[in-house]
């Protein structure tokens, strides 16, 4: 009977290590999936997953793992080619528009030198405005789509953010004056450094400017402090939470800024991103906060 009982145990011990070793496996196979997927989502390579296992249900999970990869990367091609394509469109049409919309303008110039009706004067000051708005949306929508095709890596230096932003400030003025407001600026005293861009920071900083002029009810505090990160604060009754999330998407504009575009803070969180930097927009109690931060 005792040599029967260590037989069953001995069989048991053999099975449970048998299991273990089976486990040991099969979490091995599962952290080797697991690395490859992530690699491979994280890296644009034709290098598809493959594991040590030879068992035949990790194998087949690798196996259609690859197979959704495949379409991923199909679709992520497709995407890619679709997005260049649209950006290559947009580049032309905008330029194509520039030329003719020039010689609108300078036309109308000629026509309101002319003797006419106060009421066809009243009309030609419509076109006129219509005509200058187009070309500057126009303008805009050339300038981002140069920008978003650009692939040369932005020219660091050593750059003072208080500098540049009171640089940006000053160009600033005839809008924000225009607009009605009088800036609270609040700058550290102690020089805040970082490696920046400078024609990339100044344009980031006057497109934030640029946006509080939009949609501020006449208020605007900025501030810098000692971390390097800048806000700028204005009340926005115009605005809510979700208009707020969506200010950095392309194209998208409120009632409240009917000339504009949509691409003024699109552009600063694309090249906010290239210099490794990050910038949000809140909206609580009425108010807007644009932060802006490098590391």
């Amino acid at each position: 009977m005792e040599i029967w009982v260590w037989v069953v145990f001995c069989a048991m011990a053999v099975l449970i290590a048998a299991l273990i070793l089976k486990i040991h496996l099969l979490r091995k196979s599962a952290a080797e999936i697991s690395r490859a997927f992530e690699d491979r989502l994280s890296q644009n390579t034709n290098t598809l997953i493959d594991i040590s296992s030879r068992d035949r249900c990790m194998r087949s999970l690798a196996a259609d793992i690859n197979r959704q990869l495949r379409l991923l990367r199909q679709e992520r091609q497709r995407y890619q080619q679709g997005d260049a394509e649209l950006k290559a469109a947009v580049t032309n049409i905008s330029h194509d528009l520039r030329t003719p919309l020039t010689a609108i303008c300078g036309y109308l110039e000629l026509l309101a030198r002319e003797d006419c009706s106060d009421e066809a004067r009243r009309y030609l000051d419509i076109i006129r405005g219509r005509a200058d708005s187009l070309r500057e949306l126009t303008g805009e929508l050339f300038r981002y789509s140069v920008i978003v095709s650009e692939e040369k890596e932005p020219a660091l230096e050593p750059i003072s953010l208080n500098t540049a932003l009171e640089e940006a400030l000053a160009s600033a003025y005839t809008s924000l004056s225009a607009a009605g407001i009088s800036p609270c600026i609040h700058i550290c005293e102690e020089k805040v450094i970082r490696q920046l861009d400078k024609h990339l920071l100044s344009r980031i900083l006057g497109n934030i400017l640029s946006n509080a002029a939009k949609y501020s009810d006449g208020d605007l505090e900025i501030t810098l402090a000692k971390n390097g990160e800048m806000r700028f604060r204005n009340s926005a009754s115009r605005l809510d939470k979700l208009q707020t999330e969506k200010l950095f998407d392309r194209f998208y504009t409120v009632e409240a800024a009917r000339r504009s575009t949509g691409l003024g803070l699109s552009i600063a969180k694309e090249l906010t991103g290239r210099m490794g930097g990050s910038i949000r927009a809140d909206h609580e109690n009425g108010s807007l906060t644009v932060s802006l931060s490098f590391p």
